[in-house]
């Protein structure tokens, strides 16, 4: 029987039976999901509900011992550098260093990725331009705006030019104009062959051609379009979907306390 290509390519993203735990405390309970490539997924979970956690498994700063956690079919236990070179990531709290330039903090981390000096000024100054900063490239970031530190972040993030970019609440602190601003940038990136996983607590900024993974104490309770995770939550759209799945869950988890 002849199979199509499309058969044959694994998943940008590969989530399988993930738990973790702090001491006794369970954080993740049997994460499944998968994301396809070139497409742009929502993590949507409150404070507390494992976003964070998930992200410091897939991008290894926390060992995975539930699970497994594959990075276009690499898996990220057993060929970490494999996965971990078509990765790139953008953590909640900032990471640049303030008494640097943008460049300089560009070239530096090029060359943690093995990238020479002058390609690492060309590839920053070119990731600069498409985050609309190439006239900032000397400016220290602590002269940078909230929002132009991450725009600083997306920009090192792509330096390396990953497949898969995840980002953990990449908007907080963010004011409404910076918030749709990076938003639409980083949409862009699908066109461009990216997957992306974006985790945030807000529900507006999910758009209805997005897919959508709602984590929630840890587990999975939806995952899919965001008009098939509506539908079959039985929700109005996605923000009363969450309230129902998250209420549903919790009642759940009363009845089984009780």
């Amino acid at each position: 029987m002849m199979h199509g290509t499309n058969e044959t390519k694994p998943p940008a993203l590969s989530v399988a039976a993930v738990s973790h735990f702090y001491g006794r405390r369970k954080a993740l309970d049997d994460v499944t999901f998968s994301l396809a490539p070139s497409t742009f997924t929502v993590l949507l979970g409150l404070n507390g509900a494992g976003k964070s956690t998930l992200f410091s498994l897939v991008t290894r700063l926390f060992a995975t011992r539930h699970g497994r956690i594959r990075i276009f079919g690499h898996e990220v236990g057993q060929t970490p550098c494999e996965a971990l070179r078509v990765l790139g990531a953008v953590f909640q709290p900032r990471t640049l260093d303030l008494d640097l330039s943008v460049m300089q903090n560009l070239t530096f981390h090029a060359s943690l990725h093995g990238i020479g000096a002058r390609e690492a000024r060309t590839r920053a100054q070119a990731v600069l331009e498409s985050v609309e900063l190439a006239g900032r490239s000397n400016d220290k970031v602590r002269d940078l705006s909230g929002g132009q530190v991450r725009r600083v972040e997306i920009a090192r993030a792509l330096l390396h030019r990953p497949r898969l970019l995840v980002l953990d609440e990449p908007t907080t602190g963010l004011d409404i104009r910076a918030r749709a601003a990076i938003l639409k940038h980083v949409r862009s990136l699908v066109a461009e062959g990216v997957c992306v996983l974006w985790a945030t607590h807000l529900v507006d900024e999910i758009a209805d051609g997005d897919g959508v993974v709602i984590l929630h104490d840890g587990r999975v309770l939806a995952h899919g379009p965001v008009a098939r995770v509506v539908g079959e939550a039985g929700g109005s759209d996605i923000s009363a979907a969450f309230s129902q799945l998250t209420s549903r869950a919790e009642a759940r988890s009363g009845d089984a306390a009780a």
